[in-house]
């Protein structure tokens, strides 16, 4: 995978048919769900059938099992993500016929034009921080579009929206796609080196996250509690900018945070005018994520005071800080977090949340490289947790590298935590029964990491409730 190079955008409906291969990912099969609400004929394959292929089905699209050039039909334009080789016979059959040949943020990027974008960029929390802004959009009425990585509450990543009402997407920088957006609004939550087997270096990670956030004619809205973030601030010099955060030099300053079991809430100075956020998730990073949205409805025109009570509806988007179940006094807790930075926010929530209960975190690192890059803050990040289980690496697109193991983080979290209170787990189904051991009444579990690890929660619900024993 390498770095994407924008291209010229064009309205959808001037594409003639578009196919689209891996339709059924979370980042393609909103936007081809979009594109043929807008009346265009769109065609797509995956792997497997799937739930999306299910709900593509809903919307007219025809779908294919399996990868054939053949499927191809009469498509004018076909739309690939970064996953896609060269060797896949639908795009290596598109190259010989000459078909333009689209990123699928090209096929975002052109849902936007002639509408007011909004871009949620950042390392950690665009997910979160985007489907907070479409459930804004939502609840007070503006009748806008979305495409975000995660379902929302009512169950949808994407939604079209009317002609000209505002558009939200999340901005995904680890393949530079993010450059691709003509977005009015470009929301940076945090800039903290991640993606180098991309970006090469963490200073041409942050000039890429410069060129987004002065990519176009309109304003850029930064975190500055983030070192990375406050140094983008001074770096943006005179271009548009409102920044946000606890800190004092803030432009919107968030004060007055408190947490409890139910969430977290504080005061936010908006234009000088105190705004209540009460949300029903918790951690302070959730609170900075929701005032990003705040500052973004207020740019958009809807009244703080609505969105803020619109924010206090957001429950959280999939697989962030999402609830799987509770059992005997023992709340279990799936989270995407993936990153050292992540973890440090999601193992806070969880003790903010918990009162005199423990933390127990069950992690699965994801890529070998990150894992290689990071392990030491892998490891210490998980310290803050009481007890410790380790899943082998989800190498998913990576081939294994030497030496390179769950290991070296354990290795690194033990030194804090003392011998015994890091366990590793063989097997997924291994984790669960460890985890279910460990757990008693007041305590939350964690499961973490962008794999499979998901599938672990629910196995130790079972487990809790004694089913299968």
């Amino acid at each position: 995978m390498t770095l994407l190079t924008p291209v010229d955008l064009l309205d959808p409906r001037s594409l003639g048919p578009v196919h689209f291969i891996a339709i059924g990912g979370a980042g393609m099969s909103g936007i081809a769900a979009a594109y043929a609400d807008l009346g265009v004929r769109v065609s797509g394959s995956d792997q497997a059938d799937s739930a999306n292929l299910a709900m593509l089905r809903g919307h007219g699209v025809t779908t294919y099992v399996g990868h054939d050039a053949g499927q191809l039909g009469d498509a004018e334009t076909v739309v690939v993500s970064s996953a896609v080789r060269e060797s896949n016979p639908e795009l290596a059959e598109a190259r010989s016929r000459g078909l333009r040949v689209w990123h699928r943020s090209a096929a975002l990027g052109a849902l936007m034009l002639g509408r007011p974008g909004v871009a949620v960029g950042g390392t950690h929390g665009k997910t979160t921080t985007s489907a907070m802004i479409a459930h804004v959009l939502t609840a007070c009425g503006t009748d806008g579009g979305y495409v975000v990585g995660a379902p929302l509450a009512t169950g949808e990543s994407s939604r079209l929206g009317a002609p000209g009402s505002p558009f939200v997407v999340e901005a995904d920088e680890s393949d530079g796609s993010f450059l691709q957006y003509p977005a009015a609004l470009r929301v940076v939550t945090n800039v903290e080196a991640d993606h180098l087997d991309n970006w090469g270096t963490p200073e041409a990670y942050a000039e890429g996250f410069a060129r987004f956030a002065a990519g176009a004619d309109g304003e850029a809205v930064v975190d500055i509690d983030d070192a990375g973030g406050a140094a983008l601030a001074a770096a943006l010099g005179s271009h548009p900018l409102v920044t946000y955060g606890t800190s004092p030099d803030a432009d919107v300053r968030i004060t007055d945070v408190s947490h409890d079991a139910a969430g977290v809430r504080g005061t936010i100075l908006l234009a000088g005018v105190p705004v209540t956020l009460a949300l029903g998730v918790p951690g302070l990073h959730n609170l900075a994520n929701a005032t990003a949205a705040l500052v973004v409805a207020a740019r958009l025109g809807i009244d703080p005071q609505q969105a803020a009570t619109a924010l206090a509806g957001f429950h959280g988007a999939h697989r962030r800080f999402e609830a799987v179940g509770e059992v005997g006094g023992v709340r279990v807790v799936d989270d995407y977090a993936h990153h050292p930075t992540e973890i440090d926010a999601v193992l806070a929530a969880a003790r903010d949340s918990v009162g005199e209960g423990r933390v127990i975190a069950c992690f699965q690192p994801h890529l070998y490289s990150r894992t290689r890059d990071f392990a030491t803050g892998f490891g210490e990040a998980l310290a803050a947790a009481d007890e410790v289980v380790l899943l082998d690496i989800y190498g998913a697109r990576e081939e294994p590298m030497p030496g390179v193991t769950s290991a070296l983080i354990g290795d690194v979290t033990t030194a804090r935590l003392g011998p015994g209170r890091v366990h590793a787990a063989s097997s997924l189904q291994d984790a669960a029964v460890v985890l279910a051991g460990l757990a008693r009444p007041g305590d939350i579990v964690l499961t973490v990491g962008a794999g499979d690890v998901t599938t672990v929660g629910p196995l130790v619900v079972r487990a809790l409730a004694g089913v299968g024993r």
